[in-house]
C-alpha cells in the first residue's frame, strides 16, 4: 500500500500571491495520497488551479477547508479543481471520515493504474507473440511455394524489396511499408494448386492452361482471407488484386483505378518489373532499363500512375537490390 501522506496547506495572508504550484515550497516533488488545503485568507480557487498544474499532483484528490456560504463555496471550489469541500466550521470526525474516503479513492486509483499497467504488458506480450507467429506462418508458406518452383524464393525477396521502395516513394510508414511487404511474399500463394503440367511448362499456355492460371488469384484469396491474422487478411488482398490494372482490363474481377486496393497496384508494378527482368525457360530477362521503360509506357493503363512515379523515384535503390539480388542474365 502507499505511503498515507495528508499535506495540508496553510494560508500565505491575504496579500500575498499564489505562486505557481511547481515554486510552492510546501509541495512534495512526489505524489502525496490527500491534499487538504486552508483556503482560508487566500484566493482559493487560485490555489486550487496551482495545485492541478502541479505535474505529481493533477490527479490527486484535493480537499478544501474554507469560510463562506456553502453553495457558492462548493460551485467555485469544485470548477477549480477540489475533490470535495468542507465549509466551517468543521466537524474533526467529519474531517476524519471525508479523509479516509479521499485517501481510499486514492489507492483504488494507483491499484486500477497498477493494474491497467500489468494489463498492458501483458497484452503487448500477446501481440509480439502473434506478430512472431504470423511471421513464422509466412515464412513457411513461403517455403511452400519454393518447393513448387526453386525460382519464386528470390522473386519474393525482389518483390518485396520493390514493394518498400515503391511505399515509401508514396509516403507511407516504415511500418506500413513493412507489411506489404512481407504480406506480398504470398501474391502467389494460389499458384500451389495449379498442376506442374502448367505451372512449370516450358513454352507458351493454351488458352484453357491461361485461364487455370488466372485462377490462383481467387484461390490464394480463398487460402488467406478469412483468417483473424492482420497480415495474412493483407496478404489476401494482394493475392487477389495484384493482377487488376489500373484500366480495368485485369483479373480476376476487373476492378479499376483507385477501386484496386493500395496494396494490389503497389505489388502489380513490383510483380510486373521483377517477371520481366527474369529469366524463363519461354522468354530471355530483360535489361533493367527496358523493364523500366514499359512501365513508363503503360503508366494509367495497367499500372497506378502514383505507384510508378514511386517506384521510379527510388530507381537507385531498386538498381541496388537488382544487383544483390540478379535475377538473370539480362540485367544492365
Amino acid at each position: 500500500m502507499p505511503l498515507q501522506l495528508v499535506l495540508a496547506l496553510r494560508p500565505l495572508g491575504c496579500d500575498t500571491p499564489v505562486l505557481p504550484a511547481a515554486q510552492w515550497p510546501d509541495l512534495p516533488a512526489r505524489a502525496a495520497d490527500l491534499l487538504i488545503v486552508d483556503g482560508d485568507g487566500l484566493d482559493g480557487a487560485a490555489l486550487l488551479r496551482a495545485i492541478r498544474a502541479h505535474p505529481a499532483h493533477g490527479h490527486i484528490p484535493v480537499l478544501l477547508v474554507a469560510s463562506g456560504e456553502a453553495r457558492a463555496l462548493r460551485r467555485v471550489a469544485v470548477e477549480a479543481g477540489a475533490t470535495d469541500v468542507l465549509v466551517r466550521p468543521v466537524d474533526p470526525l467529519d474531517l476524519q471520515i471525508r479523509a479516509r474516503t479521499l485517501i481510499d479513492l486514492t489507492r483504488a486509483r494507483l491499484a486500477a493504474d497498477k493494474t491497467a499497467s500489468l494489463m498492458d504488458r501483458h497484452v503487448a506480450g500477446i501481440r509480439a507473440e502473434s506478430e512472431s507467429r504470423e511471421r513464422e506462418i509466412i515464412q513457411r508458406l513461403m517455403l511452400a511455394a519454393e518447393f513448387r518452383d526453386d525460382q519464386a524464393g528470390d522473386h519474393l525477396t525482389r518483390v518485396a524489396g520493390c514493394a518498400i521502395a515503391i511505399a515509401e516513394g508514396l509516403g507511407l510508414s516504415e511500418a506500413a511499408a513493412n507489411d506489404i511487404a512481407l504480406a506480398s511474399t504470398m501474391h502467389d500463394i494460389g499458384k500451389i494448386g495449379i498442376p506442374d503440367s502448367i505451372l512449370l511448362k516450358a513454352g507458351p499456355l493454351t488458352d484453357g492452361e491461361r485461364e487455370e492460371m488466372k485462377r490462383h488469384a481467387e484461390r490464394g484469396y480463398r487460402m488467406l482471407h478469412d483468417s483473424p491474422s492482420r497480415l495474412l487478411q493483407l496478404a489476401s488482398e494482394i493475392a487477389l488484386t495484384h493482377h487488376e490494372r489500373w484500366d480495368g482490363t485485369g483479373y480476376p474481377r476487373g476492378l479499376c483505378s483507385a477501386d484496386i486496393p493500395l496494396c494490389g497496384r503497389i505489388i502489380a508494378v513490383a510483380d510486373v518489373f521483377d517477371a520481366l527482368i527474369s529469366e524463363r525457360v519461354y522468354k530471355a530477362a530483360w535489361p533493367l532499363e527496358k523493364a523500366r521503360a514499359y512501365l513508363v509506357e503503360h503508366r494509367g493503363s495497367h499500372f497506378d500512375p502514383a505507384c510508378v512515379d514511386a517506384f521510379l523515384s527510388r530507381w537507385d535503390d531498386i538498381v541496388g537490390l537488382m544487383r544483390d539480388r540478379p535475377a538473370g542474365a539480362g540485367l544492365a
